[in-house]
């Protein structure tokens, strides 16, 4: 059955308003790779693969990435959204991946300036009991130094000592009792998923051929056993994509994946580790930075960062065996993070506090054996006879250049060369882009010019157009119904779970508001789309259930 039916007419209304936004149809994309051949095509429309279907679009590629769900569903939507170069990896004595991360933030940072955005970390220092106390500052405010010179410079701020007033400024909840001090340092934050959205529209924009709620399912190969592309299942029927490379960029779900073959499993070892977090009212806390706090009895630091009218607590960092496309933070996991929340913060946080959670599993490249948090954050690209690649590992903040040595893998598959480009390629909505000054307006202008940038005008068009889709569309967040329409005409959202879940993070955020809001958001799909009421109600009652059943294992119901 059809989700998607062709999204014309509402593309002619946009452009009789005088503006052109850039279309991101899903059936002309549908169209594309059932009768085009491709250089390359990419299954998985996670971070790593939307920047690859960029990269290879820059170079000229004609190129093709198909997601089974929706973009960044999986890994790249429950990051801890932190784009860093990562502390703990100097702990590790992983100096070349700080400096190489650090490089690669700051490109993120001009690249995707709409969307990147500064994020002060907050160490407290404590007589005892602290993440580190007295005795251990110095030796650690040594270690900022180092993270600063291996350039965490480039953000034009280095790290700060702090009074004990200060620290209490910026986080006003923390107990006091054994507080002396802290240490601040500076890197930078991202909607994971609004930045894979941007880098699949992006890739889109230069040419590339991409469609999600595409699921690849065999891998064709010729006589003489080489990859010809795959067969891929959109809308209940099979599309034959030829290729003359494709690229595996699905994580940690090639742990799974029947197309392996025999004794190639070794060389892989895909490890998931499973990371949580959890959404609480921002006025409990109070922070107004990254707050870093011990756990006691456990090794891991526990963060706190605000997101507007919350705080996210998180994470964890465990194996994982269980099924991948159903993970969810627990009871047990719930209390585990509250329990470090309360130790530091003078605040009552229970359970029942927890508005929204998400869990998903890091695409770790280690064989069984130790923590996965003393696992080194590194990729791997495999090349197999027949030509299939393979990328696995890395992180969020590499994302940029791990694609970079896919394509280049890629490149020696399909005997072609062409230049990296992403190193400077804008994505949209970025280029021009004022951060300081669209924050100083405030107001619906700041919230629209740090979810898209320049192109925040064609939502505003739209509000102009129709000045009652200013409504509210869940109670409690600063979205409006224009974003829901636009979300279905120019960001391929064809669910009620793509709009709430990802275009505007509402489970996270306000899980039970997004659940009474998924009604209203099937209409203004119904009416863009011209769904039947029967896909309408079937989407409200999966995503209201899913909520439902998030919500009771999250309280251990």
């Amino acid at each position: 059955m059809n989700f998607f039916p062709s999204l014309k007419p509402n593309r002619e209304r946009a452009e009789m308003t005088g503006v052109t936004p850039f279309a991101f149809v899903r059936s002309e994309h549908l169209a594309r790779l059932e009768s085009d051949r491709f250089d390359i095509l990419i299954i998985g429309g996670g971070v790593t693969g939307a920047y690859a279907a960029l990269d290879a679009s820059l170079r000229g590629f004609r190129v093709a990435l198909v997601e089974k769900d929706d973009f960044a569903s999986g890994t790249s939507s429950k990051s801890s959204k932190m784009v860093h170069g990562g502390l703990r990896y100097i702990e590790q004595g992983n100096l070349g991946l700080v400096r190489h991360s650090l490089l690669e933030r700051q490109r993120l940072r001009r690249n995707a300036r709409h969307l990147v955005q500064r994020l002060p970390f907050l160490f407290p220092i404590l007589e005892k009991d602290g993440v580190f106390d007295k005795r251990f500052a110095r030796a650690f405010e040594s270690l900022l130094w180092t993270y600063d010179l291996a350039g965490g410079w480039r953000e034009g701020i280095l790290h700060q000592r702090l009074s004990k007033a200060e620290v209490l400024s910026h986080c006003p909840t923390f107990k006091d009792d054994n507080l002396i001090g802290g240490l601040m340092y500076f890197d930078a934050r991202v909607d994971d998923a609004r930045l894979t959205l941007n880098l699949a529209r992006t890739a889109a924009y230069h040419g590339a051929a991409i469609a999600n709620h595409t699921k690849g399912v065999e891998i064709t190969r010729s006589n003489h056993g080489k990859v010809t592309g795959a067969v891929v299942q959109a809308d209940g029927r099979e599309i034959n994509v030829r290729a003359a490379a494709v690229v595996m960029a699905t994580g940690v779900w090639l742990r799974d994946w029947s197309g392996i073959r025999k004794g190639e499993e070794r060389k892989l070892e895909i490890r998931p580790a499973k990371g949580v977090h959890v959404a609480i009212p921002w006025l409990k806390i109070r922070n107004d930075c990254t707050v870093t706090i011990p756990v006691p009895g456990r090794s891991r630091r526990a963060t706190i960062t605000r997101w507007g009218n919350v705080s996210y607590l998180g994470t964890t960092d465990e194996d994982y065996q269980g099924d991948l496309d159903d993970v969810h933070c627990t009871r047990q996991e719930l209390d585990f993070l509250l329990e470090g929340a309360r130790s530091a913060l003078k605040t009552d946080l229970g359970p029942e506090d927890a508005v929204g959670s998400i869990a998903g599993c890091r695409p770790l490249v280690a064989p069984p054996g130790g923590k996965t948090l003393e696992i080194k954050r590194n990729h791997k690209i495999q090349i197999a006879d027949d030509g299939l690649i393979t990328i696995v590992g890395g992180k969020l903040t590499t994302s940029r250049h791990m694609a970079e040595q896919t394509i280049d893998a890629a490149q020696k598959v399909i005997e072609k060369s062409g230049k990296c480009q992403t190193k400077k390629a804008y994505l949209l909505g970025a280029a021009g882009y004022d951060a300081q000054a669209i924050t100083a307006t405030g107001g619906m202008q700041a919230h629209l010019g740090e979810r898209y940038g320049t192109e925040a005008r064609f939502v505003s068009d739209i509000l102009q157009a129709d000045p009652a889709s200013a409504v509210p569309i869940v109670e409690g967040l600063p979205h409006s119904e224009a974003e829901v329409i636009y979300a279905v005409r120019h960001e391929m959202a064809g669910t009620v779970d793509d709009v709430l879940s990802r275009r505007m993070r509402a489970r996270m955020n306000a899980r039970d508001a997004s659940a009474r809001a998924a009604a209203r958001v099937g209409r203004i799909l119904q009416s863009e789309l011209g769904l039947s009421e029967q896909i309408v109600a079937q989407q409200v009652a999966d995503y209201t259930a899913g909520v439902a059943r998030e919500k009771s294992i999250l309280l251990g119901e």
